[in-house]
């Protein structure tokens, strides 16, 4: 699975970091970054929580 963030959208809210720090970062810009290019499946159902919790919808799974 991968994610991808659209920056135009994220406004660094932090909701993906705050849920699983281990794949995703806000950086010093204020913006999201997946920490990962690829994310193993054993994460789906959290990733499928933090696309859900985005209040941008800044997150979609590709």
């Amino acid at each position: 699975m991968r994610v991808v963030a659209d920056r135009t959208r994220c406004e660094g809210h932090g909701m993906c970091e705050a849920l699983a720090p281990t794949l995703f970062r806000v950086g010093d810009d204020g913006i999201v970054a997946p920490l990962a290019d690829t994310i193993d499946e054993i994460a789906h159902d959290l990733v499928e929580l933090v696309i859900d919790s985005c209040p941008v919808e800044a997150l979609r799974r590709t």
